[in-house]
């Protein structure tokens, strides 16, 4: 609601005010530098093409030095000195770390670790999100902030907390436990219920009232799972609540400016961001390389488009990623000249319409004065600032980017729920790993040039040819429906195995495994067969399998087996099953596969659906976003070879089509190419091509 009680749509708020084109820029933390660095600052940023940066994250203690007393002094001057420069602000509530003054007074707002222990202050993002004094304290420095900023000219949008959920999502202090206690009566209405779903016959586990329930804290043995379940959607939902607080207070203030907070799409397990997504205006995103794996730059793209798909494929924001090397990982590997323009211009393709770094000037102090930056402590001598400069010019000239979108025809199911289900102890394996399964099937679809979306199983799922399940150890009765409706319909859904096993209350339904996938699948499994560790088999076409086997049992007169165990644990029984439902089809994956065994069963599954797989050679990365009258393919090279690429369209070069470019496209090795097209057969998003190595 605005300040007259009237309603904005969300659409108003869509995309941060002011300039058009793409955004470009970082966090800037000038409070740590001395007031005469920060002139030269904003004159570097200029140079840079720098247009946005983000200020104030972790200001706390000096914008409320005492409770109450508020000195905006350092935090005016920086905010006027951009405005003057034509640099919009994305400005921080400071509520991820909050001051000495306040932990001295309220000590019982730090979290309790589920061993009993209390944490200590001086770090951030620690707070006890249930605890009633950090929420009144939060709430009166947002007040102060958008009462005080909200007619300043630099201001453009806003940006509540940092990272939620990281380096702590679950608390079990007492006023958890109270909170807790308030969320499952609202959840299930009556203790009798909370005992059903919870299955507490199982080991003397009943309750008589709620006042009875903890927190899932660390017991003798494995606690009820349904409880560990329920304390991480608590969590989430904790989290949350707080998020939207600082939101209502700051649209009292700027209720046409876009409020968001920074999500780490697939490396924080602890926060559901398909519920988190609903409630910010634009979804930002923090990614950082895992350096030392040699498949970084498609774990990055699976960030991206996980990203992408939690905005319902509206533009989205990278709002932090490295220039080079991170602080925190056993070894900080440096990237390679170069992958800094790939790696940003990876999520552009994939939908980010800004690409934002941590952080603007490296810190020389703190636990982050190893972190790379945009104008590193090598100053403007250094190739990470060069390479910085150029990545600005070249994307200030492609604003006609902006607003495009990509468009897939192929989903990858996401549900962390299951995750956290699946995550939990006492499983028939320790491999059954849901983030290496979908890692797999999403790296297979990479080298095969299939760009895809993530969606939740109760998602509409009618726009996708083909859907995905990795791993959906958890199958809500909805989610189960929905599904049910995709493949009646015509759908084409692939199944890993140990995908439906339970319910939402981590139930198994009766009849037996896949239970909540049984009838659609065609198949049971009459036993599970796990492999000691090292162990491999065969199938029949002469695929290598590892980890995993399952004694499976046709059901369905529909169901065709495609390919069957070759000896070893499962015998030469069913090994991959696919089955007819209504006007669609359904695969079954029953064992691990990997590597191009796996990679060519998703290619026939695909192809079998309609859906065109290209010849693509592994290591280019190809996009495609398209607006209303163009393609723009992304051709990005993360090889040493250079290939070259039939794609139709000119080359974007400095934004604007090349007319001397041959056919076909060479990409130099570790390079970027753009390609335009016009759009005339309406199958933008959806083009493939054939791609071959060219010699040097």
């Amino acid at each position: 609601m605005d300040v007259d009680g009237a309603e904005v749509q969300t659409a108003d708020r869509a995309w941060p005010a002011g300039s058009a084109g793409l955004r470009y820029g970082g966090d800037y933390n000038p409070e740590q530098w001395p007031r005469e660095t920060w002139p030269a600052d904003i004159a570097l940023m200029q140079q840079a093409g720098v247009n946005l940066v983000s200020v104030g994250i972790f200001s706390w203690a000096l914008l409320e030095p005492q409770e109450g007393v508020y000195d905006f002094t350092f935090l005016d001057e920086v905010m006027d000195l951009l405005a003057e420069a034509g640099i919009d602000v994305n400005l921080g509530t400071p509520t991820a770390a909050p001051p000495a003054w306040f932990w001295k007074k309220h000590p019982e707002a730090l979290p309790v670790t589920r061993d009993g222990i209390r944490l200590g202050y001086g770090a951030r993002g620690i707070a006890n999100p249930s605890s009633v004094a950090y929420r009144r304290a939060a709430a009166s420095i947002t007040r102060a902030l958008a009462e005080r900023y909200a007619a300043h000219p630099a201001l453009k949008m806003w940006h509540v907390h940092n990272e939620y959920g990281a380096p702590v999502t679950e608390d079990y202090s007492a006023e958890s436990v109270v909170a807790f206690r308030e969320w499952l009566e609202r959840r299930y209405g009556t203790i009798a219920e909370l005992n059903r779903c919870w299955g507490t016959a199982f080991w003397g586990q009943s309750y008589g009232s709620f006042d009875e329930v903890d927190a899932p804290r660390t017991a003798a043995t494995v606690v009820n799972s349904t409880q560990r379940l329920d304390f991480a959607r608590f969590s989430s939902d904790a989290l949350l609540q707080c998020f939207v607080m600082e939101r209502d207070i700051i649209r009292q203030f700027t209720p046409d400016l876009p409020v968001t907070t920074n999500f780490m799409a697939t490396n924080c397990g602890s926060v559901d961001y398909w519920a988190w997504a609903k409630e910010v205006d634009v979804v930002a995103n923090d990614y950082y390389l895992v350096g030392e794996r040699s498949d970084n730059h498609i774990l990055a793209a699976m960030d991206s488009d996980l990203t992408r798909s939690l905005a319902q494929d509206r533009p989205w924001m990278l709002m932090e990623h490295s220039t080079s090397a991170v602080n925190w990982q056993p070894r900080n590997i440096a990237k390679r000249p170069g992958e800094l323009a790939r790696n940003s211009l990876s999520s552009l393709a994939r939908g980010a319409d800004a690409i934002m770094f941590f952080q603007w000037r490296a810190s020389r102090f703190g636990a982050e004065k190893f972190h790379s930056a945009m104008l590193p402590h090598e100053g403007v001598t250094s190739r990470i600032w060069k390479e910085v400069t150029e990545l600005g010019a070249r994307l200030g000239t492609l604003a006609e980017l902006q607003n495009s979108r990509v468009r897939d025809e192929v989903a990858i199911l996401w549900d962390v729920e299951s995750f956290w289900a699946q995550d939990l102890e006492y499983r028939p394996s320790v491999e059954l790993n849901h983030r290496e399964r979908i890692i797999a099937f999403y790296s297979q679809l990479w080298n095969r040039g299939v760009t895809v979306d993530f969606r939740h199983p109760t998602d509409d799922l009618s726009d996708y040819t083909t859907v995905l399940m990795p791993a959906s150890y958890l199958v809500s009765d909805a989610g189960r429906a929905n599904l049910e409706r995709y493949v009646e319909g015509g759908g084409n859904l692939v199944v890993s195995y140990f995908s439906g096993i339970v319910d939402e209350h981590d139930t198994v339904p009766a009849g037996g495994y896949p239970g909540q996938l049984r009838s659609l699948l065609g198949i049971g499994v009459a036993e599970w067969l796990p492999f000691p560790e090292g162990e491999t088999a065969e199938l029949s076409d002469g695929s290598q399998i590892t980890s995993w086997a399952e004694d499976l049992i046709i059901e369905s007169g529909a169901a065709v087996v495609e390919t069957t165990y070759a000896g070893g644990r499962a015998g030469t029984g069913a090994a991959i099953v696919r089955n007819s439902y209504g006007a669609g089809r359904t695969w079954y994956l029953s064992t691990k596969l990997d590597g191009d065994d796996l990679g060519r069963l998703l290619a026939r599954a695909l192809q079998a659906a309609g859906v065109r797989v290209p010849d693509s050679k592994p290591g280019l990365e190809q996009v495609t976003r398209s607006s209303e009258a163009h393609d723009y393919t992304f051709l990005i090279n993360h090889t040493d070879q250079d290939i070259s690429s039939a794609v139709p369209g000119v080359p974007l070069t400095d934004g604007r089509p090349d007319p001397g470019a041959a056919r076909p496209t060479v990409v130099p090795a570790g390079d970027v190419i753009i390609i335009r097209a016009d759009r005339s057969d309406g199958t933008a998003g959806r083009r493939s091509v054939d791609v071959d190595p060219v010699a040097r």
